[in-house]
């Protein structure tokens, strides 16, 4: 099993490393308030005053001031319940409420005034005779010097906290470099006892293994190199389908070698921003110089490494091609001496810009296929080494079984299998597993649907037509299990894989298997007369062989032997041809498929008893095995390689 490789430690260092030595840590740079201390002790300041003023104009307004004539008539009608005096300005507090004076609107109790200093009253006697209580107290009770104060900070404080909350955001998007890195990177090393990936963990692809020796010998010994003057490539392209096994390949390399390994994907190098991808890339390699000999993988190089001038990006300012033109210039700057080899890795080798792939940059093109048996049963043993496999278990006849299966997806079906078994309760993983997992993966979930019994009627002389022509055609791939359980988005299964793996096609093979395809449309049409829907994943198939015959095959007279169509015609079909030829094709198409439907509706009413016999079946057991579904057919099962 291969082993993770280390996260990284900075969100903004778009790639991880493996057995770099770390370097000695720096501190972290001083973070700077933004506007400076200046700013924010005058908005300190300007919120103090603004809250001086709010808290003033609330102590305003509450007690009004009345004349001392309005006062002496209140306290002759015995309505003044106490009074506080500091000079000749008078608090007082009425017994009853009285309307405010003039134009204010409202009662009061509390109130203000002020004893002229020329009054000559008897105003201690008259608030004697009237019971007049003379406190030593305010009676309105203003708040202090300190209690405005404490007030008027709560804001400020509020605002400072809220302020250094905002900086600190900030200080943290910048420092990481948001126009670039600030601090230098620091790579991270594996934990301690973790094994590195050795071609131990790698298995199925020995060829390319083969090439990627090379680069491992000159990792451990290149003074031999250098002293026969030969030069290492400077970059190997693992081109292939996904789930091949690139990136474990790279990091077998590496761990062979037993040099740093820096893994990135190339999407993590764009940003908006344009330049940050070319600093980036500037980074990686100054860090893989600075622990030369290593390795540098870019997974999915296609996302920056597309062909330039197709008008997709905005002129040579497009982030995409300078990070781009950063890489090549990398590349080419290299002595060769330096011990850095650049490894990538993509599926669409095709679309690359011709100045990647040219000598002195990418030296070396490895297309890593799919695994043939005897690889799907090494992979198939590398991922079963954690996993208890019952005595009954042969990975060989699973290998068999899984044609054009990549090693991520035998992976897939042994986890699949695992997780099978701890479902049912097991200690180990039986052979029944691995066959239920199997279909899982190849087929699709079974679904609980119920269906009509007229339907289900129809479904199995579908399976069955598939099935039967499978079995009559000379040199088709065997039929391996037939079911009318609903799986997926299909109502039934016919499941046919070969004995071993095909690496080319004859014209009679594919004219089997279109005919194998339309046989549950044909079987529809000789039982019931009818067509219906559930044809349509049979017609995509039969479109897309005969299309692949007659436009890139040569297996047309009238079209001739040339590749009228590009690999993906669905996308691009009717551009790379004249109309003319076109119409071609579409004629000869038609009448390929036409051949072939004929000739599957008269196969299948010259063998309709058997035809019927296989839909009996299906009915009263709803899935048939191989060996079962030839018995029940009465079709001999040919041996491997004979017609």
């Amino acid at each position: 099993m291969s082993n993770p490789v280390p996260p990284r430690r900075a969100p903004d260092q778009p790639w991880r490393s493996e057995g770099a030595p770390s370097p000695a840590p720096t501190p972290p740079p001083k973070k700077k308030m933004p506007g400076g201390w200046g700013g924010l002790i005058l908005t300190a300041l300007i919120v103090y005053l603004i809250a001086n003023l709010v808290l003033s104009f609330f102590d305003d307004g509450d007690e009004p001031t009345i004349s001392y004539t309005e006062f002496s008539k209140q306290v002759d009608a015995g309505n003044v319940s106490k009074i506080y005096s500091k000079g000749d300005a008078i608090q007082g507090q009425l017994k009853k409420e009285r309307e405010k004076p003039g134009d204010e609107k409202g009662n009061y109790t509390k109130f203000l005034t002020q004893r002229p200093a020329f009054a000559d009253d008897k105003l201690w006697d008259d608030l004697t005779k009237h019971g007049v209580t003379v406190t030593a107290e305010p009676v309105v009770q203003e708040r202090s010097f300190l209690s405005n104060l404490l007030i008027s900070l709560a804001p400020m404080l509020l605002l400072v906290v809220l302020w250094i909350f905002i900086a600190r955001r900030m200080s943290a998007g910048m420092g990481g470099g948001m126009l670039g890195r600030k601090t230098p990177p620091k790579p991270v090393e594996l934990e301690p006892g973790v094994k590195r990936t050795t071609f131990e963990d790698v298995a199925g692809i020995d060829e390319v293994e083969g090439e990627l020796n090379d680069v491992v010998d000159f990792l451990k010994n290149p003074d031999a190199y250098r002293s026969m003057g030969a030069k290492m490539p400077r970059g190997v392209l693992l081109a292939g389908p996904p789930g091949t096994g690139k990136t474990l390949l790279a990091r077998a390399v590496a761990g062979e070698a037993g040099v740093p390994f820096f893994s990135a994907s190339a999407s993590e190098f764009i940003e908006m921003i344009v330049g940050v991808g070319a600093s980036r890339v500037r980074e990686l390699f100054a860090e893989a110089r600075k622990v030369a000999p290593s390795i540098i993988f870019i997974d999915e190089i296609d996302t920056i490494g597309r062909a330039r001038g197709g008008g997709s990006g905005m002129g040579g300012h497009d982030e995409r091609e300078q990070t781009l033109n950063q890489i090549l210039t990398e590349m080419d700057g290299f002595s060769g001496a330096e011990g850095v080899i650049v490894l990538a890795a993509t599926n669409r080798a095709d679309v690359l810009d011709p100045a990647l792939t040219r000598p002195g940059r990418f030296d070396r093109v490895v297309n890593v296929s799919p695994p043939d048996r005897g690889g799907r049963e090494a992979i198939l043993r590398i991922h079963t080494r954690t996993i208890p496999l019952a005595d009954d278990v042969d990975l060989a006849q699973v290998a068999r079984t899984t044609p054009g299966m990549t090693g991520a997806e035998l992976a897939n079906l042994a986890n699949e299998a695992a997780l099978i078994a701890v479902k049912r309760k097991k200690r180990t993983v039986t052979q029944s597993d691995l066959s239920e997992a199997m279909e899982k993966v190849q087929l699709g979930a079974e679904r609980p649907l119920v269906m009509p019994e007229e339907e289900r009627r129809r479904t199995a002389y579908h399976e069955s037509g598939h099935a039967l022509l499978g079995m009559l055609q000379p040199g088709a791939d065997p039929v391996r299990k037939i079911t009318i359980v609903p799986r997926g988005r299909a109502l039934g299964v016919t499941l046919s894989t070969p004995d071993s793996d095909k690496y080319a096609y004859t014209e009679e093979y594919l004219r089997g298997r279109i005919i194998g395809a339309l046989g549950g449309m044909a079987a529809e049409h000789v039982v019931y007369g009818v067509v219906t829907t559930g044809a349509e994943n049979d017609l995509e198939q039969v479109t897309n062989i005969a299309r692949g015959m007659v436009g890139r095959w040569g297996m047309s007279e009238l079209v001739g032997r040339l590749s009228a169509l590009p690999s993906d015609a669905q996308q691009a079909y009717g551009l790379s041809a004249a109309p003319q030829t076109l119409d071609v094709i579409d004629g000869e198409m038609r009448r390929i498929v036409d051949e072939c439907y004929e000739s599957a509706c008269r196969q299948l009413r010259d063998h309709r008893d058997q035809l019927d016999a296989l839909a009996a079946a299906l009915l009263a057991n709803e899935t048939l095995e191989e060996a079962e579904a030839y018995r029940v057919a009465g079709v001999v099962r040919k041996a491997a390689g004979s017609h």
